[in-house]
């Protein structure tokens, strides 16, 4: 690439402020529709530490499978994921969203990840490409803690991220 190459929105955001909440990271236009990114920000960056990729991948396949087939929101799901610092994980939405919207549907989530037994769907050789790192244990009690440390009482100054 040529020249200076554009500084993308998320790194704007100041991480030393960042506290554990859920957040719009950017809403972008696609043909006449739009897509809203959520930060699902689990763990303070730089203060904490992140999760292992067990746990995340855990999540990953736990919190996909719950959204994709939920009986409201499924078909307005676009993905799910971990972000590379292992802080925590994106949802893309359709449509110009709030952050406030989706609090109810990760409290669900994080409930269904925090009490769920049993094996992780998808965590076979045939649909994943590597399916022994996942820690159902930890990423339960990761769960538990963000939906009673975080999502229970939320309020704006998690909502929004930090000025």
């Amino acid at each position: 690439m040529d020249g200076e190459m554009e500084r993308i929105a998320s790194f704007s955001v100041d991480h030393n402020k960042l506290r554990r909440g859920v957040y719009v990271s950017r809403r972008d236009g696609v043909g006449n529709s739009s897509v809203t990114t959520l930060d699902v920000r689990m763990k303070r960056p730089n203060r904490e530490p992140v999760m292992d990729n067990g746990i995340i991948h855990a999540i990953e396949h736990l919190g996909a499978t719950f959204l994709r087939n939920h009986s409201t929101w499924g078909g307005e799901i676009i993905y799910f994921g971990p972000m590379g610092c292992r802080t925590g994980f994106y949802l893309l939405l359709k449509g110009s969203r709030e952050s406030s919207e989706v609090v109810d549907l990760l409290k669900e989530m994080f409930r269904f990840i925090a009490s769920y037994e049993g094996g992780i769907p998808g965590a076979s050789p045939a649909e994943c490409g590597h399916y022994l790192s996942m820690d159902l244990p930890m990423a339960r009690y990761e769960s538990l803690k963000f939906l009673g440390e975080v999502l229970k009482d939320i309020d704006e100054s998690r909502l929004v991220y930090p000025s």
